[in-house]
């Protein structure tokens, strides 16, 4: 498990490599990540967009930006929390995502919050082409 808070919102992760989803004859590896975000603060919070840095093994990034989680804009009260899971393929049997939400306090500030780091390893051996 991965997680770091920042300005009171705790964000830990937790990816799994989908073997059954892989197919590393055609350079296709797979992963799940479980997200939890949890407001640590005392005021309420809505995510309201995300931006994912997505980087395979050979250092080429991926970036996603979009509005909020799998179709949600989740409003986190204090002591609140989240969780979601979604996915991820690389090209490579290894790689490393991290990020960042765009999070909204109740008087309309806009502020992000980070997405920690974490490492994507199959565990398998694989030829990256």
């Amino acid at each position: 498990m991965y997680s770091t808070t920042t300005s009171n919102v705790t964000v830990s992760v937790k990816p799994t490599y989908l073997d059954h989803e892989s197919v590393p004859e055609k350079n296709l590896w797979v992963w799940a990540y479980t997200v939890r975000i949890e407001n640590g603060g005392a005021e309420t919070v809505t995510l309201r967009t995300r931006h994912w840095k997505i980087t395979d093994a050979y250092g080429r990034v991926q970036e996603v930006h979009g509005p909020g989680v799998v179709g949600e804009q989740p409003v986190l009260r204090p002591g609140d929390s989240f969780e979601y899971t979604s996915g991820t393929p690389l090209p490579t049997p290894s790689g490393i995502m991290m990020g960042s939400y765009s999070m909204q306090s109740e008087d309309g500030r806009l502020f992000d919050v980070d997405i920690p780091a974490f490492s994507l390893d199959s565990g398998k051996p694989g030829k990256v082409n």
